[in-house]
């Protein structure tokens, strides 16, 4: 057998680890950037750590989490509370009264609409999420060819859930939360023109779909193993991701007439049953890969469910899989972005209403629920974010309860390679409870600025009541006004990491196949790879935090 063979048989066929397991490695993440806030918050020296003690308290425990304390992660995540905890007792040094931040906004609020519309306030919270979701992503990606990454991580042939089938999946989901951005800027956006709209964004996603074919090229030109099972012969990731927005702009009309979350969990409950009732499961499972579509099934039928069945003469159209996770991030996106959870659904509302057609222009518009730039109140979105985090997990248990793709284990239940109802709740139940998570630990305790009564005119601390002064101001002066926000939170790091994501992503993608190319690693001791695997992410690191330097220079 030869060395790609055998590369090929080392990453495939795994069966998965439980929702449990994973959510542990998870949680890694949270009580590291849980350390890094109680440092930074609690001594001055530590307001801005350098680039080598970032990595150490926010990456290097993630690297763990999936190797070494892999079958340990709770070991992992009481190392790193402990000192947290103890760290929190000490009270926080008296500091100046907050000022408008310096630090530009996130790429992930920043260029989606015409400047004519106020800008969107950053959220730390998803900021640090996203950011962790994209460094738990480029470690996953050259971890998992050493064998020091446990198997049940590793993706999942057909059934089953693991660390790296999430990873997928959330990086559709946090797509979607970003492309409620010109929703939320101008909500007739929805109801405009679908000509100018479907040119748009299909010109931005043309570098993407170049960069996927790309991928194809390189990849069968330098006979770089391959997992096929995973999309198919052709197709990848960067594929399904140029063309998800796309498909999000032809439904606008759907969009504009019925909640989002709705619009999504609908798609998701039709591919379930396309994939029962019309025999697209057995197409996926065991259909020969004979002509370009069925070689591709995976990616095709987990996009968007769009076959042409010769044997039985029946085409089967529906939306499904990763467009659902789409939806249900979009949704996500109009309640997490805005100032108030409920902007969206008030402004919509109020755009549909033929007494409401004049509308006032934001200068003249008071500092309220209607107002982009009002003061953000994380409680209240925090709570209904909670809420839907608590429906996608309730809706992933009923799909277990009433037997969903049968009994769960290696023969059924959730499949990345479907992208089935039971994988589209359990992505979107997980990245809700996580976005959640963030938001509480950073927003509202640790990095949080605001009185305890937000209408009340007595606040706890001169600070405070400063503080709130300051909102207030930059809510009325308008769009062009720098966000506040608590210095340190996110994490310069994890700043920089979402910043410029799509490079590192790119970037992590050349030096995983530079090392694959150049080193055998299924046959790599497990201390040899660690090195490695550190040697990479603190590359994969530094990149943008000096690019980052050298841009404000």
């Amino acid at each position: 057998m030869s060395y790609k063979d055998a590369k090929e048989a080392f990453v495939s066929g795994a069966t998965g680890s439980t929702i449990h397991h994973i959510n542990l490695v998870s949680f890694v993440a949270l009580a590291s950037v849980t350390l890094y806030a109680a440092i930074q918050t609690r001594y001055r020296a530590a307001t801005r750590l350098d680039l080598f003690s970032s990595w150490a308290l926010l990456v290097l425990p993630l690297l763990l989490s999936m190797t070494y304390a892999a079958f340990h992660p709770m070991m992992l995540i009481i190392l790193l509370l402990i000192p947290a905890w103890a760290i929190l007792r000490v009270p926080k040094p008296e500091m100046g009264t907050p000022l408008p931040s310096s630090q530009p906004s996130s790429p992930s609020v920043s260029h989606f609409a015409p400047r004519r519309f106020p800008k969107i306030a950053p959220l730390p919270a998803l900021t640090t999420y996203r950011a962790h979701m994209m460094l738990m992503t480029i470690l996953a990606i050259l971890a998992v060819d050493f064998p020091v990454f446990p198997r049940q991580l590793a993706k999942c042939e057909t059934f089953g859930v693991s660390l790296m089938d999430l990873g997928v999946g959330s990086f559709v989901f946090s797509q979607g939360i970003v492309s409620a951005i010109p929703l939320l800027r101008d909500p007739s956006y929805v109801s405009a023109p679908m000509g100018p709209k479907l040119l748009k964004v299909t010109q931005k996603s043309l570098p993407i779909i170049a960069l996927g074919l790309i991928r194809v090229l390189l990849v069968k030109g330098t006979e770089y193993p391959e997992h096929v099972t995973e999309y198919g012969v052709h197709w990848n990731f960067f594929i399904t991701l140029a063309l998800l927005p796309i498909l999000q702009v032809l439904i606008h009309p759907i969009l504009s007439r019925l909640s989002i979350s709705f619009v999504g969990v609908l798609v998701a409950f039709i591919q379930q049953i396309i994939l029962n009732k019309f025999h697209l499961k057995d197409y996926v499972l065991h259909a020969p890969r004979s002509s370009l579509i069925s070689a591709n099934k995976e990616g095709i039928i987990s996009l968007l469910g769009i076959h042409f069945l010769p044997l039985v003469k029946q085409t089967v159209n529906s939306f499904q899989g990763y467009f659902s996770l789409q939806l249900l991030g979009l949704s996500t996106g109009t309640i997490v972005l805005p100032p108030t959870p409920s902007f969206f659904r008030r402004r919509q509302k109020a755009l549909g209403s033929k007494k409401n057609k004049r509308r006032t222009s934001d200068a003249d518009s008071p500092v309220d629920d209607h107002d982009l730039s009002a003061p953000r109140k994380t409680g209240k979105t925090a709570t209904e974010l909670c809420s839907y985090a608590i429906l996608w997990w309730t809706l992933l248990g009923l799909t277990r309860l009433i037997g969903v793709e049968g009994k769960w284990g290696p023969d059924g239940g959730i499949s990345r390679r479907m992208v089935n109802a039971p994988y589209i709740f359990w992505v979107a139940g997980f990245n809700a409870l996580f976005l959640l998570s963030y938001l509480a630990v950073l927003d509202i305790w640790i990095y949080s600025t605001n009185p305890e009564n937000p209408k009340s005119k007595h606040y706890k601390t001169p600070e405070a009541a400063a503080a709130q002064y300051l909102r207030i101001q930059q809510a009325q002066q308008g769009p062009s006004t720098e966000p506040l926000s608590s210095p340190g939170n996110p994490p310069h790091l994890l700043h920089v990491i979402n910043r410029y994501g799509l490079w590192i992503f790119l970037g992590a993608n050349v030096l995983t196949g530079l090392v694959n190319l150049t080193i055998p690693t299924m046959y790599t001791s497990d201390i040899k790879a660690i090195l490695i695997l550190s040697v990479y992410s603190f590359v994969v690191c530094a990149v943008p935090w000096y690019i980052d330097a050298r841009r404000k220079q």
